[in-house]
């Protein structure tokens, strides 16, 4: 059909998706907030870290089971519209599109930040123009840029770990303790540090995209965040061996305090170049996702039509990108979003929520249905738990919604 996406990615492109949208900026920025929400105590950083991975992994294994069965561009969107109803579809969608949108200027922003801070924003807004581009070209041709930047993200974090555990300053007593486990302090530093784990839904929004999904999704799903986890565990660990939670909490960029706190300031540069490419992998992969969600919502007639339009060669949702990329470098260019990583987290684990609720309804079996509830119950937790400052606008934009939904529904009877 003339509005269908061209199925070109495998099981390693999407892996390199999800990969790019995870081990990006979250793992340069979200550290610091959530130590700080942890305690004082190196060990509640890290569970909080092992809490977050839970919640990501049930939400994951929900995911890619709804996936396969609706390989579809837009994700949950699609799920809560297929198996709750059009108004938990619309709500699902809604907060994604609001959320990302929101931490794709974060992104842009923190790649200003680290590859020119005193033009922060025009960086910004470059990076924004530039990548629109590129997605513009095509989903292999972003998924190629996307691999380039993994593997050069992930040699960063690895010189990170190798030169903080190799130091004499790495002390595996700061990696101890439990102050603040089971109390509000973690669930917070969870919800914050579940923002690195989110990239995974960038598979399954580029569901309409993928070859065979019933096989690629559920196996790229899983590897994506597993390596994630990975490497974020190992990232923590390196860190928090030499700077200690203290440390992580007061510290404006963490990684790079890390590498000078383990004796090797020459390598400082470095992850600051890491932390701007990352940043842009992070960049693209949420403009992939946000597209694709507002693709599918204008064919529903929830937004404008033609943000519905297919290019007839690319194969790319060619005026749903552009408008994505316009309002990301209008954001970026004005708006100063320093609590974006708890907006942006609520949003995304509402939608997550949705997601797990829609898994429930479909045909399986007893442990099927415990992942789902699991994932629902941790999601609404951790949602929940969030700053105040991030769940009130964040419930408030929900509410938009939903109004909008109601206003919609009362003027276009039968919709």
């Amino acid at each position: 059909m003339d509005n269908e996406l061209k199925r070109t990615l495998g099981v390693s492109d999407a892996v390199v998706v999800g990969l790019g949208a995870m081990v990006g900026a979250g793992i340069f920025a979200a550290l610091a907030p959530a130590a700080h929400a942890a305690g004082s105590a190196g060990g509640a950083l890290l569970a909080a870290l092992a809490v977050a991975a839970g919640v990501a992994c049930c939400n994951a294994l929900s995911s890619a089971r709804l996936a396969a069965r609706y390989p579809s561009s837009g994700g949950t969107y699609v799920y809560g519209r297929e198996r709750l109803g059009p108004f938990w579809g619309h709500l699902a969608g809604w907060g994604f599109v609001i959320g990302k949108t929101a931490s794709c200027a974060a992104m842009a922003l923190t790649v200003g930040a680290y590859a020119w801070p005193g033009q922060q924003r025009a960086v910004a807004v470059a990076a924004v123009v530039a990548l629109t581009a590129a997605s513009y070209g095509g989903v292999q041709r972003t998924a190629r840029i996307a691999r380039v930047i993994v593997v050069a993200v992930l040699a960063v974090l690895a010189g990170v770990v190798v030169a903080c555990l190799s130091s004499g300053a790495a002390d595996a007593g700061r990696l101890g303790g439990a102050d603040g486990i089971g109390g509000s302090g973690l669930l917070q530093a969870a919800g914050l540090l579940f923002f690195a784990f989110a990239g995974y839904a960038r598979i399954t929004t580029l569901g309409e995209e993928v070859r065979d999904p019933q096989r690629t999704i559920p196996r790229a799903v899983p590897l994506a965040l597993g390596i994630a986890l990975f490497v974020y565990a190992a990232v923590a660990v390196a860190a928090l061996s030499v700077l200690g939670a203290d440390g992580l909490a007061q510290s404006s960029a963490p990684l790079a305090d890390a590498v000078r706190a383990a004796g090797r300031p020459a390598m400082a540069p470095v992850v600051r170049v890491g932390a701007a490419l990352a940043a842009l992998g992070s960049l693209l992969a949420l403009v992939l996702g946000v597209s694709r969600t507002v693709l599918a919502m204008a064919r529903d007639g929830h937004l404008p039509r033609t943000l519905a339009a297919v290019h007839p060669r690319r194969r790319v949702p060619h005026h749903a990108e552009p408008a994505v990329g316009a309002v990301v470098a209008v954001l970026a260019a004005t708006t100063d979003l320093r609590g974006a990583i708890g907006f942006s987290s609520f949003g995304v684990l509402v939608y997550y929520a949705i997601a797990n609720a829609s898994a429930w309804t479909l045909d399986s079996g007893v442990k099927d249905r415990a992942v789902a509830a699991v994932g629902l119950s941790g999601c609404a937790v951790l949602a929940c738990a969030l700053p105040a400052a991030s769940v009130a606008p964040g419930a408030a934009v929900l509410a938009a919604g939903a109004l909008a939904y109601a206003v919609r529904r009362r003027f276009t009877p039968g919709v």
